[in-house]
């Protein structure tokens, strides 16, 4: 889908043009050092390095001889991230190289700077014509970069999957895109599908996804032989109508992004087989579309499940915290050292949190931790909310074990966590993650559509969560 080249840094080039990165403050005194007819074309373009700006210095034939990028304000750049990424798109086509004193918060940045380079570079194209490639840049010095893309690479996988329209990101679609990853690092995969997950004790993936054309299925993935196990479970639901619950027209629209959490933990466990980390890693995705049929489940169904607890089905439109408890059921029985799910699960979380902020839940003070310091380190944020005891008593209707969806309207993110928790049991050390999975209007490295949302901050944190 999108051209990897761009996502890519450029190779050595001694013709790249000297990019130098500016903040406000300091331009006066940069113009100063610099030659006279220098000065005067800063001045003249009337250029003031405000964040997010550029300009091309040309020599006398018009060809670039450098070219500058304002770094801006510290109380501009806290509104922000990857606040090189501008430069990617905004610049001429060409190879550049950063060039003379780094401001000091470049410097600190530089990594997470460079990954918004390259991901400035990325377009969703596969429904039209190629728009240009992009400006490149040198690998800056001091930066792992063969670190930065393959995460810039998994985190394009994860994009083209969550924007890519349900006709062609269907459940069958969704394992040949997990299949190809497979391939790539020689992972084993299976699948059950269809009846098999009736007959092997999956009956709310099934149930959900039977109205379907294409049949719902559970893929699981697993890579490595040593090390410690490390579970990742992602909400694969390629589209959702609501079921018998229809959603409205305008809460439908965007419901092709309800397998972000798959795409995810997919581009997650990409960057983990890529770097060759030290970890025995299962991908579980319950692949399913919610659909409207004869034989759709309905409002007040009582459903089993793999872990054995009955749950009543008081809304259709609640469904993926169904296929996660299948899921969760099944990758707890492995007894892993770190099971961590993520889902476009709630509108309760965007209500909280907002777009741009990956909540999560956990009871690990430890996990909790790393996370917190790999998220500032990496800016990836996210944001703890708590699985709240309290609230356990709403889950159980009374008629069955568990409520998949407790009247009253309040604490539904906390609520849909507590539900997932009953699944993944109290053995295993659990997160979960409810994230959006979608850019509501472009940013820098960021254009409008969907995106992946703390998969950078468990990456980073990997290490202290599982002693690598």
């Amino acid at each position: 889908m999108t051209d990897t080249n761009a996502l890519r840094f450029a190779s050595d080039d001694a013709a790249a043009v000297p990019l130098f990165v500016i903040e406000q403050e300091a331009l006066e005194a940069w113009c100063a050092g610099q030659s006279p007819a220098v000065a005067a074309w800063v001045e003249t373009a009337n250029f003031t390095a405000a964040l997010g700006t550029n300009l091309i210095v040309p020599d006398a034939q018009g060809a670039p001889v450098m070219a500058l990028a304002g770094y801006g304000t510290a109380p501009a750049r806290a509104r922000g991230r990857f606040h090189l990424a501008g430069a990617a798109k905004s610049l001429p086509k060409g190879t550049y190289r950063l060039a003379g004193d780094l401001p000091v918060a470049l410097s600190d940045m530089l990594e997470h700077e460079a990954l918004g380079w390259l991901l400035g570079g990325y377009s969703f194209d596969r429904y039209r014509a190629q728009t240009g490639a992009p400006a490149r840049l040198l690998a800056p010095e001091g930066i792992d970069a063969a670190r930065v893309e393959v995460i810039a690479e998994a985190e394009a996988l994860t994009r083209d999957l969550i924007n890519t329209p349900a006709a062609d990101m269907g459940p069958r679609d969704l394992e040949a895109a997990c299949v190809t990853v497979a391939a790539r690092f020689d992972a084993d995969i299976t699948v059950i599908k269809g009846e098999a997950l009736q007959e092997q004790n999956f009956p709310m993936i099934h149930a959900v996804g039977r109205a379907a054309t294409h049949a719902p299925r559970l893929i699981d993935m697993r890579w490595g032989t040593a090390g410690p196990k490390l579970t990742l479970v992602g909400k694969g639901v390629c589209f959702d109508t609501g079921g018998l619950n229809l959603k409205p027209a305008a809460s439908m629209g965007l419901m092709k992004k309800d397998m972000g959490g798959a795409a995810t933990v997919l581009g997650l466990a990409q960057m983990i087989m890529a770097l060759g980390l030290r970890v025995q890693l299962r991908v579980l995705i319950p692949a399913v579309e919610n659909s409207v049929a004869g034989n759709a489940f309905r409002p007040g169904d009582i459903l089993a499940s793999r872990k054995g607890l009955s749950v009543e089905n008081n809304n259709t439109d609640a469904e993926g915290r169904l296929v996660l408890g299948d899921a969760l059921a099944y990758g707890a029985e492995d007894n892993p050292d770190l099971m961590i799910s993520m889902a476009t699960l709630t509108g309760a979380a965007r209500v909280a949190v907002g777009p741009d902020l990956a909540p999560y839940f956990t009871d690990d003070a430890s996990v909790c931790a790393a996370l917190e310091a790999a998220a500032q380190q990496v800016g990836d944020p996210v944001w703890r909310l708590p699985f709240w005891e309290a609230y356990e008593a709403d889950l159980e209707p009374g008629i069955a074990d568990l409520d998949n969806a407790p009247k009253g309207g309040f604490a539904g993110a906390i609520t849909a966590a507590l539900f997932l928790r009953r699944f993944a049991g109290t053995e295993a050390r659990y997160t979960h993650f409810d994230i959006y999975g979608w850019n509501p209007s472009a940013k820098p490295a960021r254009p409008k559509g969907g995106v992946g949302m703390g998969a950078r901050a468990i990456l980073a944190a990997l290490p202290q969560m599982l002693d690598l």
